[in-house]
C-alpha cells in the first residue's frame, strides 16, 4: 500500500482498511484488477480475506443489559447474525422487552471498548462485535450535576454520547449562554468529607425536565428562554443565573481551595475533560458532578443586552479567581476590585435584570446603529481617507531603565519615537534626525503596567524576546496622559499592530478609565462614611490582605475607591470589573508543569490566548515567549506523550507534560488558534469540524 502520508497537526489520515475490520476488495478489484495477477487474486480468495463473499451466516446469541429494566434485571438475550445491523439489534431488544415508551434517545454502549454504537447502519461484523461483548442499552441523555462559576449547582439533562464540545453547546443553549466554544467541563476538586456535617446539605436546582432544543438560539420571552418563564420557580432559577450573587461569607471563602504556588495552579488544568470524547468515555456517570467554566479566555462579542447569564458567570469566575489568589494583582487593584464588588452587590438588589426585555426594540436599535455606521463610512471625504492612511507616530521625552544584576543605575531621559511596532530613542529631540541609540521591536514582547496613581508612578514594564532569554526594560512616563498613549501603543505593538489600528483610541480610553478609578478622591473622603456596617471586608479582598491589615485599615481604603465607581450602573460596573481583570499581566494564563527536551529539571509552561511562555520553576521568571502567529506547526507523539512545536526562524521546542496529559496542552493551543479564526460575519455559525481538527488527536477518531 506504500508509505503513509505525513500527518498534519491534530489530524489523522484514516484509511478505509483502518476504519473497517476488513478490506473492501470489491472496490479494490474494480480499480486495480488490471495490475494484479490471477495467481494473487486466487490466493486472496483462498485465504478468505474477503469474508462477505459467504452467503450464509450462522445465528448466535447476544446478551444486552437494558438499563430501563433495573440494575438487578438479567440481560436480555437476542438471536443475531454477524450481518445484522445495529438498528436491527435495537429493534429486537425493544420487541423483547415489551415496554411501551419512546426509545428514540436510547443507544448501545460497548463496555469493553468504551464506545457508543451510534452508526445504526453498521453491522455487528463491521463493529467487530462477538458473543462475549458486554453491551448496555440506555438513554444517551442523562441527569448531570453541574457546578456553575457562581457556586450554584444545577441538575440537568446532558448528552453522554456526543463529544464534550457538543455537550457543552447543548448546556449553554439551555442556559442562554452565547459562544459556548469559550467554555468547557472539568472535574471538581475533591472535597474532604466531614463526619456528621448536617449543615453541608447543598441545594440543587432541578432543570432535568427542561426539553432539549436543537435551535442555535433559544426563543426569549420577557428576556429569558421560554422554558424559564413557565413558572415562578423557574424564573427564580434564571434570576440566580443572570444576577450576581452576594459576596461570599468569610467562612465560605475560608473553606475554598487556594493554590499556594504555580505548581498548584498547574494541577488544576489537569482536570479539564477531553473535548473530543464523550462523558461516558471519560468515566462520568449519571448524576456525577462536573464544573462548567470559561476555559478559553478570549471573550467574543460581549453584549449586555443578550449576555446576561454569560456576563454574570464570567464576573463570578473572575471574582473567585481574585479572591482565591488564582491570579496576581497589586494592592491598589485589589482595593478597586473590592470596591466594585461592594458596588455591584448593592446595585444588583435595585437592578434585578441586566438586559433589556424588549427584543424587538433591541434589534431595531442595532439595525439603526449599523445603518448609521455605514452612512458615516460612505460620507468620508478623500482628505479624511488620506489622513487615515498616514501612519501616526508618538514623539516625547521618556525615561528608560534597564535593570542589571550587578549595577543599580537609575533612569535616564531620552527623546523617544514610536513608529509602526518599534520604539527608538535618541539623546535629544535635535538628534532624532540621525541614527537612534537603539531601536527595539516590540512585536511579541510582554507588556505589564506598574502604576501607583497616588504616588504619581507611571511605569511600563517590557519583556523583550531575545535569543538568550528575555530583556527587561522599564519606561517611566511623566503623567497620566503620556502613560495612557505610550502604554496603549506598546500593547498594540506587542500584538503586531501599529498606531494606525482602529483600536488605538479605545485602548487609550480604557487605560484612562482604569487610572481614573485608581485615583484617591480626597475631596469625597469627608463625605464617605468612616465605618459602613454593611461592608464586610472579609468577603471583598483575598485572605492575604486580612493577615496584612486590620479591618479598620481596609474599610476606609475600599470605601475610598468606592467613591470613584459609585455612579456606575450594574452593567457598567460588571463590564469595568471584567476589563480590569483582563488587563492584569497574568490574565488568561493556564499553567502546566513540563519537562523540555534536553533539560534535567521541571519547568512551567504558561498557555495564554496569544502566546506560550516558558517560566523558571525555581525563580518564577519568564525565560522565553513564543507567539502563536509565529507558529508553523505542532505535532504530538502519542506513544511517548511528547509535543513538538516549530516556529518561524528555525526555532523548535519539544516537551513532555508532568501535571496534565499532553492532550490537554494540545487542546489549549488548538483551541486558542480556533478562537482567533472567529469573525463577525460567521459569529452565529460555529465550525465544529475545524475545532476538532485543531484540538482532537488520534484518540478522538
Amino acid at each position: 500500500m506504500g508509505e503513509p502520508k505525513p500527518q498534519k497537526p491534530g489530524k489523522l489520515l484514516l484509511t478505509e482498511a483502518q476504519e473497517t475490520p476488513y478490506f473492501h476488495f470489491s472496490k479494490f478489484l474494480k480499480e486495480e484488477t488490471d495490475e494484479l495477477s490471477p495467481v494473487f487474486l486466487s490466493s486472496c480468495f483462498s485465504l478468505s480475506l474477503y469474508p462477505t463473499l459467504s452467503t450464509s451466516m450462522a445465528a448466535w446469541d447476544l446478551s444486552v443489559n437494558v438499563e430501563d429494566l433495573g440494575p438487578d434485571a438479567p440481560p436480555v438475550t437476542v438471536s443475531v447474525t454477524s450481518d445484522l445491523h445495529i438498528g436491527g439489534v435495537i429493534l429486537k431488544l425493544v420487541e423483547k422487552t415489551q415496554i411501551k415508551r419512546d426509545w428514540s434517545d436510547h443507544a448501545l454502549w460497548w463496555d469493553q471498548k468504551q464506545q457508543w454504537l451510534l452508526r445504526t447502519a453498521w453491522t455487528l461484523e463491521k463493529y467487530g462485535i462477538h458473543a462475549n461483548a458486554r453491551l448496555l442499552f440506555m438513554p444517551q441523555h442523562k441527569p448531570l450535576k453541574l457546578g456553575l462559576p457562581n457556586g450554584i449547582t444545577l441538575r440537568l439533562r446532558a448528552c453522554f454520547s456526543s463529544p464534550v464540545f457538543k455537550t457543552v453547546m447543548g448546556i449553554c443553549r439551555m442556559l442562554n449562554i452565547r459562544h459556548p466554544e469559550e467554555l468547557s467541563l472539568l472535574r471538581p476538586v475533591e472535597e474532604k468529607k466531614k463526619k456528621k456535617d448536617k449543615d453541608s446539605a447543598e441545594e440543587i436546582y432541578d432543570l432535568s425536565e427542561v426539553p432539549l432544543s436543537s435551535a442555535s438560539r433559544p426563543c426569549l420571552y420577557n428576556g429569558m428562554p421560554a422554558h424559564f418563564a413557565d413558572s415562578p420557580q423557574m424564573e427564580a432559577i434564571y434570576k440566580m443565573l443572570s444576577v450576581t450573587q452576594p459576596p461570599p461569607a468569610p467562612e465560605v471563602l475560608a473553606k475554598q481551595y487556594r493554590p499556594a504556588s504555580v505548581v498548584d495552579k498547574a494541577h488544576i488544568n489537569g482536570r479539564w475533560l477531553d473535548s473530543s470524547r464523550c462523558l461516558m468515555q471519560q468515566g462520568i456517570q449519571e448524576n456525577d458532578r462536573v464544573w462548567l467554566r470559561f476555559k478559553y479566555l478570549t471573550f467574543y462579542e460581549l453584549e449586555p443586552k443578550y449576555d446576561a447569564v454569560r456576563l454574570t458567570q464570567m464576573y463570578e469566575q473572575a471574582r473567585w479567581a481574585i479572591l482565591l489568589e488564582d491570579i496576581d494583582c497589586t494592592e491598589e487593584e485589589m482595593m478597586l476590585f473590592g470596591a466594585l464588588q461592594y458596588h455591584i452587590s448593592k446595585v444588583s438588589q435595585l437592578e434585578p435584570q441586566m438586559l433589556s426585555t424588549n427584543a424587538a426594540m433591541d434589534d431595531l436599535e442595532s439595525a439603526l446603529q449599523s445603518l448609521e455606521v455605514k452612512m458615516e463610512g460612505e460620507s468620508s471625504s478623500a482628505s479624511e481617507m488620506l489622513e487615515n492612511m498616514t501612519a501616526p507616530e508618538l514623539n516625547d521625552y521618556l525615561k528608560i531603565f534597564r535593570p542589571k544584576r550587578l549595577t543599580l543605575k537609575g533612569y535616564k531621559q531620552y527623546w523617544f519615537k514610536f513608529q509602526d511596532t518599534s520604539i527608538s530613542y535618541f539623546k535629544s529631540k535635535e538628534e532624532s534626525i540621525g541614527e537612534p541609540i537603539q531601536q527595539i521591536n516590540l512585536k511579541g514582547c510582554e507588556v505589564a503596567p506598574d502604576v501607583n496613581v497616588a504616588a504619581q508612578k507611571f511605569l511600563i514594564r517590557l519583556l523583550i524576546p531575545a535569543p538568550e532569554g528575555m530583556n527587561e526594560v522599564y519606561l517611566r512616563c511623566e503623567n497620566e496622559q503620556q502613560y495612557a498613549q505610550w502604554m496603549a501603543a506598546c500593547r498594540l505593538a506587542s500584538k503586531g499592530k501599529s498606531l494606525a489600528d482602529s483600536s488605538f483610541q479605545s485602548e487609550i480610553q480604557s487605560i484612562r478609565s482604569f487610572l481614573a478609578m485608581q485615583k484617591t478622591n480626597s475631596s469625597s473622603q469627608g463625605n464617605a462614611p468612616a465605618n459602613d456596617e454593611s461592608i464586610n471586608t472579609y468577603s471583598l479582598v483575598s485572605p492575604r490582605y486580612h493577615k496584612k491589615y486590620k479591618v479598620k485599615q481596609l474599610t476606609p481604603r475600599i470605601l475610598d475607591a468606592y467613591q470613584n465607581v459609585a455612579q456606575l450602573s450594574l452593567t457598567d460596573a460588571v463590564m469595568r470589573f471584567l476589563q480590569i481583570w483582563q488587563a492584569l499581566p497574568d490574565f488568561g494564563l493556564a499553567y502546566v508543569v513540563v519537562r523540555f527536551k534536553g533539560s534535567r529539571k521541571d519547568e512551567v509552561l504558561g498557555i495564554a490566548p496569544n502566546r506560550l511562555i516558558r517560566i523558571d520553576l525555581g525563580v518564577g521568571d519568564v525565560v522565553k515567549t513564543w507567539r502563536y502567529n509565529n507558529m508553523k506547526q505542532w505535532n504530538v507523539n502519542w506513544d511517548i506523550r511528547q509535543m513538538a512545536i516549530e516556529f518561524e526562524g528555525n526555532v523548535n521546542i519539544a516537551f513532555s507534560c508532568v501535571t496534565a496529559d499532553c492532550k490537554i496542552v494540545h487542546e489549549f493551543i488548538g483551541g486558542y488558534i480556533f478562537m482567533s479564526t472567529r469573525s463577525r460575519e460567521k459569529s452565529e455559525i460555529l465550525n465544529e469540524e475545524l475545532f476538532h481538527k485543531l484540538t482532537g488527536g488520534h484518540e478522538a477518531l
